[in-house]
């Protein structure tokens, strides 16, 4: 087993990254995604403490007007819906908020992913071994070594804040009430963002823990590349579009070399074929350089055009030439006659012209 973890030198592959994601395998940072509900929750608080304490003063003051009211089931059923009411309205804002900010901390570690995997029922979930495993390992050591490091970083921090307030207090007793309130928010706010900045500094390490953890766990062996490649490989999927990228760099480069062509023989609306012979060039016999039907065929016309190479209607010629010739090879020696007298005819065309 240790040979086997050694020899894991390979980065993981797209498919073993797609594969994970689909078991609902991904780098999640529970710190970092805790962090950034915390940054959410602390100005949303502060921005609808206002609010929510004006929901809660209207609570107070309809529990005031049921002073002396007789307790019947009409006025429990009031308690209930009015507590709810303004409960909802004071919190539902504040809790939307975090939850929201909670979701996107998540999707924006590793993006959007919806599998219903980890729910499927598996015998080996059943396995008591299986789940002492999960208890007793080295990263829930960890886990609980980090959650250790970080309470005693907290109440360290906030222990030695929370003297330095103290300390304050002889000066602020002798405030109005209006200023200790004042005073106290203040330093609510004050120890609120001095947690915040160190919760940062353990979610930043766990964020990077967590995804260098991740890919290295999920690193392959150079056989384990080899045998997903084959697979792949051998997947119908991928062999089409192994064929249609081929199809697409071949079509391209066919008309690339329409320009260079000679003549372009047609049908002369299904077929066509450019051919390529200029002995000035050194060329040893005609060439098909390009040759398609339908679309393929109406563009190199167009390019033809477009160069102004001449298009010759021989439609017997167009078809065989097709049928027997592939782009890039040499006309055969029994079509030569053919080709000849096409070319023939292309050259008298051009010196009318003045070519």
């Amino acid at each position: 087993m240790a040979d086997d973890k050694e020899s894991k030198t390979e980065e993981p592959t797209s498919k073993r990254l797609q594969d994970a994601r689909a078991d609902g395998n991904v780098p999640k940072s529970n710190d970092a995604a805790a962090w950034v509900s915390m940054f959410v929750a602390i100005p949303t608080i502060i921005f609808l403490f206002g609010f929510a304490a004006e929901n809660v003063q209207r609570l107070y003051h309809f529990y005031v007007s049921l002073i002396g009211r007789e307790l019947t089931k009409q006025v429990l059923t009031e308690i209930a819906i009015v507590t709810m009411q303004y409960a909802t309205l004071a919190t539902i804002p504040i809790i939307a908020t975090i939850m929201v900010a909670g979701i996107i901390a998540n999707v924006a570690q590793f993006g959007w992913n919806f599998t219903t995997k980890p729910l499927e029922f598996k015998l080996d979930k059943l396995n008591p071994i299986n789940g002492l495993k999960n208890i007793i390992s080295i990263a829930k050591a960890v886990e609980g070594l980090k959650m250790t490091v970080k309470s005693f970083a907290a109440f360290g921090v906030g222990y030695y804040y929370f003297l330095k307030y103290i300390e304050e207090l002889p000066t602020v007793s002798l405030f109005s009430l209006g200023a200790q309130i004042s005073w106290l928010v203040d330093k609510a706010i004050q120890i609120a963002l001095i947690m915040l900045g160190v919760f940062f500094v353990f979610a930043a390490i766990d964020l990077f823990w967590t995804r260098y953890q991740y890919f290295k766990n999920l690193k392959m062996t150079k056989q384990e590349v080899k045998d997903e490649f084959k697979n792949q490989e051998g997947s119908p999927e991928i062999k089409g579009k192994i064929r249609s990228l081929q199809f697409q760099l071949f079509k391209k480069r066919m008309m690339s070399a329409v320009p260079t062509a000679s003549v372009v023989v047609t049908n002369p609306t299904h077929y066509a074929v450019a051919i390529k012979y200029k002995a000035e060039d050194g060329d040893r016999a005609p060439k098909v350089v390009a040759s398609g039907v339908d679309n393929i065929a109406f563009k190199i016309k167009e390019i033809a055009m477009q160069n102004n190479i001449p298009i010759v209607e021989n439609p017997p010629l167009a078809r065989e030439l097709y049928a027997k010739v592939k782009p890039e090879e040499f006309i055969p020696d029994t079509m030569y006659q053919a080709v000849a007298e096409l070319l023939v005819y292309v050259m008298k065309l051009n010196k009318q012209k003045g070519i």
